[in-house]
């Protein structure tokens, strides 16, 4: 795109490249870009900036149409008709949005689920089965795809095959996926589900867009569910950004010893609403579970027969490795591997040398 070949207004592509160019002005951040969309089209916005500035890369639209077909991105703005309807009276709204997959999932019911990057077992199973369960009942799950709580939520909504989608905003470019074990995550959710950023193709994860990523997390949910965070951890950015929206909180309670739950347990002294199972979060959101016709099914591997002494006593209530030798009676090496097994399995978890139980039961 030369000087003499400036962007025509009107023009849908056009406009969605030079929307997509926007993004990369120096010193212009959402508030700007916002009020600016709500002056001018982006192509008006974008001629005016390269005419007043003779320097600027006048050819970065077209480039980024280039990187954005060949990631298979789409790009929305604020005034654009696509612009998802719950971010337009947000208090700081995102001026444009890269998306992949499917815009419509913003339409049905949203649930966030949200929580530590050093999640502990019973953190990552209960995530998980929260994820499962209420896509289950035709909820999608919003969440910032990081390591820990976030992935394991999406995991839990792929794995449940229903009408409940991932809907994943992430704090980079959309072929930047970050952490990198979490790569193919992020292509699943965007051919199964939904993925957002603010940020152009290319961009890496910086540290301040973390906290921006979390306000559009919040904005986009209808309840905010945090499974396990410390007592400083960044899932309570997410909390605040959600409270100065009215969008109500949920809590999974924590053991008083497990300090990944330290902020859990916080959040329910402060007045959060527990979660106890999926159900919970079912009547917040006003949805009717009662008629459920497909029955829970458990799919972890039964325990050994040789287990089942071990897991009996967990169940009773959180023992130790001492503890649990001195009731089963056998060998240390024997009961050790009796809890790796169980574990393994996810029937049961570790938390600072302590085993409890994790998810239903076992009867």
């Amino acid at each position: 795109m030369s000087r003499r070949d400036q962007p025509c207004p009107g023009d849908p592509r056009v406009e969605e490249w030079c929307a997509a160019a926007l993004t990369l002005l120096d010193g212009w951040g959402s508030s700007r870009l916002c009020a600016l969309l709500d002056r001018s089209s982006p192509a008006e916005a974008w001629a005016a900036v390269v005419g007043r500035h003779p320097d600027a890369v006048t050819d970065l639209p077209e480039r980024l149409a280039e990187q954005c077909r060949s990631a298979g991105l789409g790009v929305v703005w604020r005034g654009s008709p696509s612009y998802p309807s719950v971010l337009t009276l947000d208090p700081r709204p995102p001026a444009v949005l890269f998306t992949r997959g499917d815009l419509s999932l913003l339409g049905g019911r949203r649930v966030a689920i949200v929580g530590t990057r050093n999640a502990t077992s019973a953190g990552r199973f209960a995530a998980t089965e929260l994820g499962r369960r209420l896509g289950s009942a035709g909820v999608h799950v919003v969440s910032g795809l990081a390591r820990g709580i976030d992935g394991c939520a999406h995991r839990g909504v792929l794995e449940a095959e229903s009408p409940g989608r991932p809907i994943g905003v992430v704090a980079s470019g959309l072929d930047v996926p970050y952490p990198r074990q979490n790569a193919g995550l992020w292509q699943q959710v965007g051919e199964q589900g939904l993925l957002l950023s603010e940020y152009a193709p290319g961009l890496e994860p910086l540290t301040y867009r973390f906290p921006a990523r979390n306000r559009i997390v919040a904005a986009l949910s209808e309840v905010v569910v945090v499974v396990e965070s410390r007592a400083k951890g960044g899932s309570l950015i997410t909390v605040n950004e959600a409270v100065e929206r009215g969008v109500p909180v949920m809590a999974v309670p924590g053991a008083t010893v497990n300090r990944a739950a330290d902020g859990t347990n916080l959040l329910l002294r402060d007045g959060a609403t527990p979660v106890l199972d999926a159900d919970d979060i079912l009547d917040a959101l006003s949805l009717d579970h009662s008629r459920e016709t497909t029955r829970r099914v458990d799919l972890r591997t039964r325990p050994f027969p040789i287990d089942m002494a071990v897991y009996r006593r967990i169940v009773e209530s959180p023992a130790s490795l001492d503890q649990l030798v001195a009731c089963d009676g056998r060998p240390l090496p024997e009961v050790a591997m009796s809890i790796a097994r169980l574990e393994m399995r996810g029937w049961v978890a570790g938390v600072d040398g302590w085993w409890e139980t994790t998810g239903d039961t076992l009867r």
